[in-house]
């Protein structure tokens, strides 16, 4: 009783906390118009202050995607404006990651147990599927843009993927997105607006890796269905 008092309570605390950074004007500076009209003071200060702004840079970008508030997308745009894109994708590979992994450890503890312990038998199905192809799954949504990145991170949570299989697949699955913001920032001025980023050729691009990262799961499916038959 007194340990689910004390996830209820951090659950609480860290909900209010979410919700009270979305409504702030911290929460509400994390956008394309703000990043663009303060784009010669970062320079400037990137410039005198490299290793102190790349710090700054990968704490405020875990503690967002940590927290899942939104503004992931713009910090890897500035991260590609400030700094080169490959250094980029690297500061943005490690906060992400580090950030996904706090909201996974924070979904499993506060629910995925539970959940777990309570509904074990209904959930064999469903397990013995995650544990086969898991991280199949995991790679196809990261791939694909639609499907936020904080929803992926709290469903991980909640089934038994293994934290080892969610961390690499979740370095791995962000890198081409990181890679498409990153080399965007780099013409900051130009972008009017973030559908801009995104042509119909990136979208392909990124449709055919999420097509191949869940192919094995397909071909292993059609094989069953074959010796059944």
């Amino acid at each position: 009783m007194k340990k689910n008092l004390k996830r209820i309570i951090l659950g609480v605390i860290v909900v209010a906390l979410i919700i009270g950074l979305r409504f702030t004007s911290i929460g509400g500076k994390l956008n394309l118009e703000s990043l663009q009209s303060n784009a010669e003071k970062l320079v400037q200060y990137s410039n005198q202050n490299y290793l102190l702004s790349v710090l700054a840079y990968i704490v405020i970008y875990i503690v967002v995607t940590g927290l899942s508030l939104p503004g992931a997308t713009i910090l890897t745009l500035a991260g590609g404006f400030l700094y080169k894109v490959f250094f980029t994708v690297i500061y943005v590979n490690i906060a992400a990651t580090t950030g996904a992994m706090l909201a996974f450890l924070f979904a499993r503890y506060i629910a995925g147990q539970w959940i777990q312990q309570s509904y074990g038998d209904k959930l064999a199905k469903f397990n013995e599927e995650v544990d086969r192809n898991g991280a199949y799954y995991l790679l196809t949504l990261r791939f694909i843009p639609i499907f936020p990145f904080f929803l992926i991170n709290t469903f991980a949570g909640l089934t038994n993927v293994p934290l080892r299989t969610f961390l690499w697949t979740t370095s791995l699955g962000i890198f081409p997105g990181s890679l498409v913001y990153a080399y965007a920032g780099r013409q900051l001025c130009r972008i009017k607006a973030m559908q801009d980023i995104f042509t119909g050729q990136v979208l392909l691009a990124f449709l055919l890796l999420a097509a191949f990262a869940v192919l094995p799961v397909i071909v292993n499916r059609i094989k069953k269905t074959k010796q059944k038959n």
